[in-house]
């Protein structure tokens, strides 16, 4: 699913490297005699991919901030970020630092207010990463959300219609780097050749090298990984996925009417219509000091829950523990479109991709940490938060000693 060590590497020699090394860190320049060109190479490589993660871990906590209020879950969400299972790859020449970078800074951005700024910096992230350009499903759900209230409760038609338009057109601007990489592929492989030598794959309605590639050389597809053989590898990444499924169940479980309509059935309040909405207007007056993390509305939904689960006549220590995970930011109607994409790629890391790589292919999801970071503050699920940060701590050191010494990882 990534580029081998070894041909990053022949990337890396003067021949094949398409760029001179004063275009890439002139900085680095004087080190060329002392310790070799293709050594600075990869040495720009490995302070690019180390200072694009610590980018992202300062994004990840305004990130957390903005989403989950709260100070003290947003400083271990972010902790967690920086020591996740899949550091290994964050601290070597890889991009997964560049694309954690990209779609966290892109998505802040979003809820930021800096709009044009984050379908930038979202669209950047497909440059990474080809699945960068699932990053259009934040903008396509807000776009989505804001046309259904002009549309139904405002009743404004044209409004919804420039709102849907403009959506769109940030969509396919995401979409911009995946594409124009196909096209690329295209003019170069399959334009002016004989159509008896050109590849399978340049016949195609739509000819996409990506979908070929994946599927002639690495057997990728539905179900295809589900063997008998490749059962340590599920083994490897059942961790992640179990994270991810534990994560996805639990805010379910707090609002599954949300979560199954999609958001289009539940009642403004549970949608949070101020923030989901108006994230510009929300984030300025929200978030602008921690003293101003938690904030009416949020207070209200925990009262009316409070309440709910008081009538349901539970032991007092049994409600005391609900309250106090009740009152978890995770818990938040504002982390929906987030659950969403989670479930999205991780379905597809279990039923579609090779299994293993889900470690590294989820690392830069933020409701995983977000989840831990909710665990953290259960008296009966502390041994479950402890079980993570000892899961991170040997995937670092596993991850480590196998992928420097070219053994299978993710």
């Amino acid at each position: 699913m990534s580029m081998s060590r070894p041909m990053l590497f022949s990337l890396c020699s003067p021949s094949s490297s398409p760029f001179h090394l004063e275009q890439s860190i002139p900085v680095l320049l004087p080190l060329v005699p002392v310790i070799g060109y293709r050594a600075v190479l990869g040495l720009s490589g490995y302070l690019i991919s180390n200072i694009a993660f610590v980018f992202a871990a300062v994004y990840f906590y305004r990130l957390s901030l903005i989403i989950l209020k709260d100070t003290k879950a947003s400083l271990r969400a972010s902790i967690l970020f920086c020591f996740n299972p899949a550091s290994i790859f964050y601290t070597s020449i890889y991009a997964e630092s560049l694309y954690a970078l990209f779609s966290i800074g892109g998505v802040y951005h979003w809820f930021s207010g800096a709009q044009s700024i984050a379908v930038l910096w979202l669209a950047v992230s497909g440059l990474a990463r080809s699945n960068g350009m699932l990053n259009a499903g934040y903008i396509c759900f807000h776009t989505l959300l804001r046309a259904y209230e002009a549309l139904i409760h405002k009743k404004r038609t044209s409004l919804a219609m420039q709102v849907f338009a403009v959506g769109i057109l940030r969509c396919l601007f995401i979409f911009v780097p995946f594409i124009s990489f196909q096209a690329f592929g295209y003019y170069n492989m399959c334009h002016g050749q004989h159509f008896d030598d050109i590849r399978p794959w340049c016949r195609g309605r739509i000819p996409t090298m990506y979908n070929y590639i994946q599927g002639h050389y690495w057997g990728v597809g539905f179900l295809k990984y589900f063997q008998l053989k490749q059962m340590p590898n599920f083994l490897l990444a059942s961790p992640i996925l179990t994270l991810t499924l534990c994560s996805i169940l639990t805010y379910a479980r707090t609002w599954s009417k949300l979560l199954f309509s999609l958001g289009f059935q539940a009642s403004l309040e549970e949608m949070s219509a101020e923030f989901l909405l108006r994230p510009v207007a929300y984030s300025r007056a929200k978030t602008c000091s921690p003293d101003n993390m938690s904030s009416t509305d949020t207070e209200t939904r925990h009262l009316r829950r409070r309440k709910q689960m008081i009538g349901r006549a539970k032991p007092s220590t049994q409600v005391k523990e609900n309250e106090l995970l009740d009152e978890s930011p995770y818990l938040s109607a504002s982390v929906f479109p987030f659950i969403v994409h989670l479930g999205f790629v991780g379905a597809t890391a279990l039923f579609v991709m090779h299994v293993q790589v889900a470690t590294r292919f989820l690392s830069a999801s933020a409701p995983l940490y977000w989840f831990a970071a909710y665990l953290m503050i259960s008296p009966s699920s502390r041994r479950w938060a402890y079980m993570i940060w000892a899961y991170s701590a040997a995937y670092i050191l596993l991850g480590s000693l196998l992928f420097s010494n070219f053994y299978p990882f993710t």
